[in-house]
């Protein structure tokens, strides 16, 4: 069980174990500096939060990857922030240089896109969202007791991941970390239910 007191390398060697708690104590640890540096670079707060989940998805995926020899932990963390919060960068000046062709606003002053609603539900469209439901809930059955809560908090409950956290007395860090883990674990068996989505 990782705590507070083991070094950042111990972390990182008990993330590339598959040690889903060591990378909650690391973000803990270090989300305001990874966060002060993305704010840095991309002067946005809903931006720079973005780039902190990335960086420590990231670290999550690479833990092992790292080597000490190339440097200290928190080198590596920001290394991989700075490069999450260009890609940011890049992204954002991509998007305000591209016209939105095609993109027409509906006429029925709901804010939405015209033709993008669907028709009214026929028993096919009922059928798929039964099925839909019934492998949603068999997903979820599956993953490890705290990462259902989190998930069910948040889209059933509709609470935020701070709301999450303050409900269940656990750190924010330790929240958005079983929020993406469970994520990517529903990923491949609802794979099915997203494709031909808009």
């Amino acid at each position: 069980m990782p705590n507070d007191s083991d070094s950042d390398a111990a972390l990182v060697a008990r993330m590339a174990a598959g040690d889903e708690q060591a990378l909650g104590v690391l973000y803990d640890r270090w989300a305001t500096t990874v966060h002060t540096l993305a704010y840095y670079l991309l002067g946005q707060a809903d931006d720079a939060e973005d780039a902190v989940e990335e960086t420590f998805w990231q670290a999550w995926r690479e833990a092992g990857r790292y080597d000490a020899s190339r440097g200290a932990v928190s080198t590596w963390l920001s290394t991989i922030a700075r490069s999450r919060a260009l890609d940011r960068q890049r992204a954002r000046r991509r998007r305000a240089e591209e016209p939105l062709d095609g993109v027409v606003p509906s006429s029925d002053g709901s804010g939405g896109i015209a033709g993008s609603r669907s028709p009214a539900a026929n028993p096919q469209q009922e059928a798929e969202a039964s099925e839909r439901a019934r492998d949603i809930a068999a997903a979820l059955e599956k993953l490890p007791a705290e990462q259902r809560e989190v998930i069910e908090l948040a889209y059933f409950g509709g609470l935020s991941q701070s709301e999450i956290a303050a409900r269940t007395s656990l750190p924010l860090g330790t929240v958005k970390t079983r929020a993406r883990l469970a994520l990517e674990k529903l990923r491949a068996p609802l794979a099915q239910h997203r494709e031909g989505a808009p």
